[in-house]
């Protein structure tokens, strides 16, 4: 199985942890922003990171993937089979793809990927303005539904969590935290499931990455 794409993308970022989590071997095959590599573009013809491949079979959307993964390796289950804990790992996993990412995403681009690897400005006043006005909504909400247990479904690790907690990596990687005082739940959460061995070589090659890019 070979999954495309650079491990930078939260999406990306998000199918290789799953992956790992589920015990599934995986190849990594990074691709630049841009690069028309022919089977990268099979396997996602619209050039959206990541793509994926086993075999004669190809596919995109890091939704797409996990659930074929899921599929493919049931246990552990990181989807969960009870209707309503279902629907929850979904909704968290659109959370984080559409919302959490689409205020991330502004970030990150305007302050990493745009002078770093596209040699050019980045629009750091939209990526401030998404920090100040977007992103504090999202921080307060996973503050409050993150349960005791640490883990938003079924007391748990699902896909839940590696949805929600793949963007936080980015953010760290811009040295966008969270407030102890006003988020002390949800920083304890992000840097729990952060640690794990399914993120943890990725994040932090990726922070060695960035420091030689910088």
């Amino acid at each position: 199985m070979i999954v495309y794409g650079s491990s930078l993308s939260p999406y990306v970022r998000k199918v290789l942890a799953f992956a790992a989590e589920k015990g599934i071997e995986v190849e990594s095959k990074p691709i630049a922003l841009g690069e028309q590599d022919p089977a990268f573009r099979e396997a996602s013809p619209f050039g959206k990171m990541p793509g994926f491949r086993d075999g004669d079979f190809a596919i995109s959307d890091s939704t797409a993937i996990v659930t074929y993964l899921e599929a493919v390796k049931p246990e552990p289950a990181l989807i969960p089979a009870e209707p309503k804990a279902r629907a929850r790992t979904i909704w968290y996993d659109e959370f984080a793809d559409t919302l959490l990412m689409g205020c991330g995403g502004k970030m990150f681009f305007n302050r990493v990927m745009a002078p770093r690897f596209l040699k050019r400005e980045g629009d750091l006043a939209a990526a401030d303005k998404a920090e100040r006005e977007e992103l504090p909504p999202f921080l307060d909400y996973l503050e409050r539904v993150i349960p005791e247990s640490g883990f938003l479904v079924e007391d748990r690790l699902t896909l839940a969590d590696l949805s929600v907690a793949s963007p936080f990596a980015n953010f760290r990687h811009m040295g966008v935290t969270c407030d102890p005082a006003r988020h002390p739940r949800l920083k304890a959460y992000v840097q729990a499931i952060l640690a794990r061995p399914s993120f943890k070589s990725w994040v932090d090659r990726e922070a060695a990455f960035l420091a030689r890019a910088a």
